[in-house]
């Protein structure tokens, strides 16, 4: 069928809408006309070919949500009609997907990255020729999408649609990390470097779990009250002396800390201002160089901790924040600001120049 995709190519400051061509669900797929989808710094970072490696021309997207259209003859659990949130790839195969941990898919950087299905293969073509494709296996920046019924996780249909794509990177990212990964328990401390959407979810679920003391540092004063809004308990503006309000704030150190941003400064300290046993999280790599301070790591028996997704399984977790979202304990709706997808190139704008925290698409 016909559709309209966002495409990156070589030269574009942003993706551009044109018309592809999209198979018919395998027997493994559902094809989801996606209603809405968020735009993440790695879409950003892979269209300026600064992230990981993808092929060109390619659709990027991996927030989707959307309803099934189509469900391949061995799909069991999804239906015509099902409201879904799109999630990452993982190959179910490995023992990583066997323990219901697709995030540590030992496939998963091939599959979310390569442009294809697992067999090489592309759901999309443009006048006859395969079309990079399947991106975090889904490429959802389009208005239609062929994806593994694997990484459909069915929500309920009286929830908002359109609000749901990030669920699927941004938000499971920066909640589960401080509700899956670090298990955070009442009374703990936890110090968010970054206020985007990533760091900004994570204030919410350290709120959620009990934190005694829970710190956002960020550039960007708006960002900043609006972590105070969300569950913050103090706010710290980035600079020199960052290190030393922090030790005013905690004497002994944090729990956790939390480190959504590239600044290498910055994961220096986040691992400085650990308690002993302390953990410091991270979900991106640093911008240029940077060492670990391993003197300080093993005098105080403090850990690095790489994390991709969360930590979370989608199929679990984004039903458990819907529920949290009902409660009024996740209101991650205050992060969205909405686009038409015709509007694709000024939505690309706000989340660069980062005048919104969310960029959600409407298809």
């Amino acid at each position: 069928m016909k559709i309209s995709a966002a495409i990156s190519r070589e030269g574009r400051s942003h993706p551009v809408i044109e018309e592809v061509e999209l198979e018919e669900p395998r027997s493994d797929e559902v094809r989801v006309r996606l209603v809405a989808t968020g735009i993440c710094h790695t879409d950003l970072l892979c269209h300026a070919g600064r992230g990981v490696p993808t092929p060109r021309p390619i659709v990027l997207g991996h927030e989707g949500a959307g309803m099934v259209e189509g469900v391949g003859a061995g799909v069991l659990g999804l239906a015509v009609g099902d409201h879904v949130v799109l999630s990452g790839a993982s190959c179910g195969g490995c023992p990583s997907c066997h323990a219901g941990r697709p995030t540590y898919c030992r496939d998963a950087i091939r599959l979310s990255f390569g442009g294809s299905r697992a067999d090489g293969s592309s759901p999309l073509s443009q006048h006859g020729e395969p079309l990079a494709a399947a991106f975090f296996a889904q490429s959802s920046f389009a208005t239609h999408t062929v994806v593994p019924a694997r990484s459909a996780v069915k929500v309920p249909a009286d929830i908002p649609l359109h609000l749901l794509g990030p669920l699927g990177c941004g938000f499971i990212t920066g909640a589960g990390s401080v509700l899956e990964a670090f298990r955070l328990r009442p009374g703990q401390s936890i110090v968010v470097f970054g206020a985007g959407s990533v760091g900004l979810a994570a204030i919410m679920a350290a709120r959620l779990a009990g934190a005694s003391r829970v710190v956002a540092v960020d550039i960007d004063p708006s960002r900043l009250a609006l972590a105070m809004t969300l569950g913050a308990t103090a706010v710290l503006t980035f600079g020199a002396d960052t290190g030393g309000a922090l030790k005013a704030l905690e004497r002994f150190g944090f729990d956790f800390s939390f480190n959504t941003t590239s600044t290498p400064a910055v994961y220096s300290l986040a691992v400085d201002c650990l308690a002993n046993e302390g953990t410091a999280g991270y979900v991106t790599r640093p911008r240029g160089d940077w060492a670990p301070n391993i003197g300080g790591l093993l005098a105080g028996g403090r850990r690095l901790q790489g994390i991709l997704g969360g930590s979370a399984n989608p199929q679990l977790f984004i039903p458990q924040l819907l529920e949290y979202w009902r409660q009024g304990r996740f209101p991650f709706e205050r992060l969205i600001a909405e686009f038409p997808f015709a509007q694709i190139g000024s939505a690309w704008e706000a989340c660069e120049s980062a005048a919104v925290v969310k960029p959600v698409l409407r298809m």
